[in-house]
Parts: C-alpha cells; sequence; structure tokens
C-alpha cells in the first residue's frame, strides 16, 4: 500500500490542533464543529476539514468533532501516543530554561540527560537531573533509550557534537545552535532547527507592516 504524502504545511498545522483541542479539554467541551474551531484557529473550516482528511477525517456530519477523540488520533499521528526520552548538551542559560520546561512531560517528552563541557557545571543538579560532561555521551546512550537529542550549545560545537550523536544511534535532533544542520546530516536523521533570532526578525516585520498600514 502507498503512503499518501502529507504535504509540510498540513504537518505544521496539526500541533496547534493539538494544542487547541487540549484546551477545549481542559474547558470541558466535548464536541465541535469544523466552523467553531475556525473561529479560535483563525483557519478556515476548509482548510480543517482537507488536513484531517488527509488522515481519515474524524469528524460525523452534523455532529462534528469528538474533542478527546480527535485529539487522540492527532497525538497518534504526531508520535505523541508514547513517551520519547530526549537529552539536552549545552546546559547555559537556554538549555537549562528548556530542562525547566514542566510542559514537555505533558506531551510525552521526558528529559532524562544533560550534558555539558564546563568541568564548572559538572554534577550540578537541575530538575533533578546531574549534568554530565560530554565525554559521557557514548555510554549514556549505550545505557539509556534515548530517541531525540537537544542542542543548545555554541555554532562551532554544533557540527562535532551531532556527528558524534549520530554515530551513536540519535535519528533526530533538536537543534538550536546557529546552524542548518540538516545540510551535513544523513537523510536517515530528522532534524528540526529553531533559529530564536529568525522568529524575532519576523515579529519586527509584521510589527513593521502593521505601523506602516495605520500611517495610510
Amino acid at each position: 500500500m502507498i503512503q499518501k504524502e502529507i504535504s509540510k504545511a498540513v504537518i505544521k498545522r496539526l500541533p496547534r490542533y493539538y494544542r487547541y483541542l487540549g484546551e477545549l479539554q481542559e474547558a470541558g467541551v466535548e464536541r465541535i464543529s469544523s466552523g467553531e474551531l475556525s473561529q479560535q484557529m483563525k483557519v478556515t473550516a476548509s482548510q480543517i476539514r482537507q488536513d484531517l482528511n488527509n488522515f481519515g477525517g474524524f469528524g460525523q456530519q452534523g455532529y462534528g468533532y469528538n474533542v478527546q477523540y480527535l485529539r487522540e488520533e492527532i497525538a497518534k499521528i504526531l508520535g505523541l501516543d508514547r513517551v520519547h526520552n530526549v537529552i539536552i548538551i549545552g546546559v547555559g542559560h537556554l538549555g537549562q530554561a528548556l530542562a525547566n520546561y514542566t510542559n514537555f512531560e505533558k506531551n510525552s517528552f521526558r528529559i532524562i540527560g544533560l550534558f555539558d563541557n564546563n568541568p564548572k557545571l559538572k554534577g550540578k543538579i537541575v530538575r533533578g537531573i546531574p549534568i554530565r560532561m560530554t565525554d559521557e555521551i557514548p555510554d549514556f546512550l549505550r545505557e539509556h533509550d534515548v530517541e531525540i537529542a537537544t542542542l543548545t550549545l555554541p555554532k562551532e560545537h554544533a557540527i562535532e557534537v551531532s556527528k558524534l550523536l549520530i554515530a551513536n544511534g540519535i535519528h533526530a535532533i533538536w537543534n538550536f545552535a546557529h546552524t542548518d544542520l540538516n545540510l551535513v546530516v544523513p537523510k536517515n536523521v530528522a532534524v528540526q532547527n529553531v533559529h530564536l533570532s529568525e522568529s524575532l526578525m519576523r515579529l519586527s516585520y509584521n510589527l513593521k507592516t502593521l505601523e506602516e498600514k495605520e500611517k495610510k
């Protein structure tokens, strides 16, 4: 059976659906129509139906969507129906902030290891996890089932560390280093590059556009 290829735009919207449905669940909402969901998400009802139809639809005409069921199905699509063990390499301010972010566990991501090459950080405890040195990574990966590695370290170390991770079985990297790792890693390794400065630049552009509209 040939699996249908889903567009990146659809995949990009799925986490938003998951998040909004979670908020609806917390508010006690049991069902919702595509029209009602579109008002909250600022996406057309037609777009929502098209997106979900890529995976089977999940709705019933005249009823809409069962919020809990739809969220559970999207969780399966996103791979959130099981726990993913995560390590962080680079435990500076950003690394520690990520380690202290409790919502990761709510979304099936469990941080089990922290690593840095600064000897002054060795043994320091962050949310119950001791910081280890980067030369301990291979042994740690052999002893633990780790799926995702998070890089919050300087650009000049990112490629070297990513090669070390891949050589020791890591197939998913969440990269905050200021370099695009997908240009250098093998195709069988999933990379998500996060450039915080680019996000801020997009916000600056949107602000500039709003200001120009107000002047007209």
